[in-house]
């Protein structure tokens, strides 16, 4: 019997390293991607004595372009390779004009560029070989950009795009997409971001084995975009569909009237 396995970057830690627990007592083989590979292999140990699945470890920087193509090329050598998490990433909580542009573009080309090239591996692979699921780990900063940093922030609009996209194209050839978008969850990443959660308001942080619980419902019920906090799931409905609405009325061949009632004069 064929097995199926997943690939998860950002596997070290936190989001991946649960999601790592969570597949393989689902019953896929892993293979786990991260900078760090020592973390890497402490986790593969304890899943393999747990589960007896096959867990893999590749030690890789996603953000160095060899080390991203290495990743790639597995996507699309390895046929057991059914499911992609795309969990690496990095984020930001200072003000535009206080970050390092440096630092900014890091975040544009983890958070866009490599999850957008492992994505395209994927979903080429995957429509090859008849079906398979990509889960894209975002963020709510994708809808309410003016909470974080506006980079991380646009980071996280553009993978919510990317999925949503995906799913109309890709979802006749077999290809499940979703866009995970947690709030703030109980990880290193805060630290990372110069913010531990500690210092954030309880009452808004999710513990992760709890956020990566219900976005694997969420996968489980056909949901394309997943928000584990949001208690109602028809205001997400509310949303889309207005949304959705709006887009048959934005693209005209005349200008609105307010734009072209008449020339207004500069203000002296």
């Amino acid at each position: 019997m064929a097995r199926n396995s997943a690939l998860i970057t950002g596997a070290s830690a936190g989001i991946g390293a649960i999601y790592a627990d969570r597949l393989a007592r689902r019953g896929y083989d892993l293979v786990l991607v991260a900078r760090n590979g020592d973390r890497l292999e402490a986790i593969a140990e304890r899943l393999r004595a747990e589960t007896g699945r096959s867990i893999e470890t590749v030690t890789a920087d996603l953000g160095h372009q060899d080390d991203l193509a290495r990743i790639e090329r597995l996507l699309g050598e390895r046929l057991d390779i059914t499911m992609l998490v795309n969990n690496a990433g990095v984020g930001a909580v200072t003000p535009l004009l206080n970050s390092d542009v440096q630092a900014m573009a890091a975040i544009i080309d983890l958070n866009v560029l490599a999850l957008t090239r492992l994505t395209y591996a994927a979903a080429t692979a995957f429509v090859a070989h008849g079906g398979g699921t990509i889960i894209n780990i975002a963020s709510v900063v994708a809808i309410s950009p003016e909470t974080l940093n506006g980079v991380y922030g646009a980071s996280k609009a553009f993978v919510l795009a990317l999925t949503q996209s995906m799913h109309h194209e890709l979802s006749d050839k077999g290809i499940r997409v979703q866009a995970v978008l947690p709030g703030a969850t109980a990880t290193e990443f805060w630290s990372h971001a110069g913010l531990p959660h500690q210092n954030l308001p309880k009452e808004i942080v999710m513990e992760a084995g709890e956020m990566v619980d219900a976005a694997l419902t969420g996968l489980d019920l056909g949901e394309v975009v997943t928000l584990p906090a949001l208690q109602n799931a028809d205001d997400w409905e509310r949303y889309e569909g207005l949304r959705r609405e709006l887009s048959t009325r934005i693209s005209l061949a005349s200008a609105a009237p307010r734009y072209s009632s008449q020339i207004r004069s500069p203000q002296g």
